[in-house]
């Protein structure tokens, strides 16, 4: 009967799924151009180690140890796939050497000597394979988070709100795709291009756990945050030239230094403004300023950038009345004219309304397009409608933003607001 991993063995799996596990896909993904195989490969050394490990200890090398388990795991699979193609195709034996560019190379490749580790190069292009731009955002995300992330499909189906059969189709369509269509893993002419598709789908997941959309979930998801500041600092590393990439990892660590203060015991939200500082993570804030300065030595401005620099203005702001409000104005002025987001242009009308007023927010508002099914932007006008003394006008838009929210904390925190407004008490 197999033994049962301990506490310890099953963080160590964990762990080397989450870390390892990505860099040992990149380098047989690389080596034998089949993700498929490499994918497969993995998996099942990442089974070999949850059956040995428990038996025979954790080697000391457990990166080493899944490196050679998986490219034995791949040499198998290559030599049995390569056998059945020349029994239906031994006639034309030749003929199939020079077509698969696996093949050459021959025994060299598929040597059982122990593989090195993953080089930056190899990383990267696994990452830029996972964002190709013939993917959809959706078999985007599921495959960054699958094979760069070393997430389960259990658990990024439960994180999306997806049934796991759904998630593992999508994340199988995906890979028929690439091979079917050929997708490489050569480096793109224009990486630029697509290390922002990049940063876009890695800041999607940031946002999935620190907003937490559905019903019922818990207000913020920790995991999912880590998940995606790890990534956003995987890419950084891996692309040290791209200031947008330590913009990125910046963003996101400014917002996690303030999670602590977001929600109150009972799960309600705390707006920034009623957000109690002293929870606030100054180790992560110094941290991010530090990352911030780097990205802005390169003299490359970019979205991430400038939004990381108005986070920098509220976690650096040590009570809320010292907030730089016109600054904050000024840079989303010039973010603004870097995209024709609509939710940028709905913040930046919050911070108008913060520097000068709720009318001159609202006036803002007005002129907002492609946001009428958004519950952030009516929640908005219930608030500058609230402070403006439009009383009735504000319990409107409350109601419509309580019929398009599915975060059971903005829920109750938008039933909160409305309840405190004078007149008919909530229904």
């Amino acid at each position: 009967m197999p033994s049962v991993p301990t506490p310890d063995i099953e963080a160590t799996l964990t762990r080397v799924a989450r870390h390892d596990a990505p860099r040992v896909l990149s380098v047989l993904a690389t080596r034998f151009r089949d993700l498929d195989l490499a994918d497969e490969a993995v998996q099942d050394a990442l089974a070999d180690a949850a059956r040995a490990w428990p038996r025979d200890g954790i080697p000391d090398n457990t990166g080493g140890w899944l490196m050679t388990a998986a490219h034995r795991r791949a040499i198998d699979s290559y030599r049995r796939r390569r056998r059945e193609v020349q029994r239906r195709q031994r006639a034309e034996h030749d003929i199939h050497e020079n077509r698969f560019t696996a093949d050459v190379g021959g025994e060299r490749m598929i040597d059982d000597g122990e593989v090195g580790v993953a080089s930056a190069d190899e990383r990267l292009r696994l990452v830029l394979l996972c964002c190709h731009p013939a993917l959809d955002i959706d078999a985007q995300v599921a495959l960054t988070l699958r094979l760069v992330g070393g997430l389960t499909v259990t658990e990024i189906s439960r994180a999306f709100l997806v049934p796991e059969a759904t998630l593992a189709q999508r994340i199988v369509r995906a890979k028929r795709k690439i091979r079917t269509a050929g997708m490489t893993l050569e480096m793109p002419s224009h990486i630029e291009q697509r290390l922002d598709a990049v940063l876009v789908i890695v800041y999607l997941v940031f946002n999935e756990g620190y907003l937490s959309h559905g019903e019922g979930n818990d207000p913020i998801r920790s995991d999912f945050v880590d998940e995606a500041v790890r990534l956003a600092e995987v890419v950084a590393e891996l692309a040290p030239d791209s200031a947008e990439a330590l913009g990125l990892v910046a963003l996101c660590r400014f917002h996690r230094a303030r999670s602590a203060g977001r929600f109150a015991p009972d799960g309600g939200l705390i707006v920034l403004g009623d957000q109690d500082r002293s929870t606030w993570d100054l180790a992560e804030i110094r941290a991010a300023n530090d990352v911030l300065g780097a990205a802005m030595t390169m003299m490359r401005p970019g979205r991430f950038q400038i939004e990381a620099m108005i986070g920098a203005e509220h976690a650096n702001a040590r009570t809320a009345t010292e907030t730089n409000w016109p600054h904050i104005v000024r840079l989303y002025t010039q973010l603004s004219a870097m995209t024709d987001s609509p939710v940028i242009a709905l913040n930046h009308a919050v911070a108008v309304a913060e520097a000068d007023g709720p009318l001159a927010g609202l006036t803002r508002l007005d002129r907002l397009t492609r946001l009428d099914d958004y519950h952030l932007l009516w929640a908005t006008r219930g608030e500058l409608h609230r402070r403006a003394g439009s009383f009735e006008a504000a319990r409107t838009a409350f109601d419509r933003a309580l019929t398009l929210t599915t975060s059971d904390a903005e829920r109750r925190h938008l039933l909160e607001r409305r309840s405190q407004l004078p007149g008919d008490p909530v229904r």
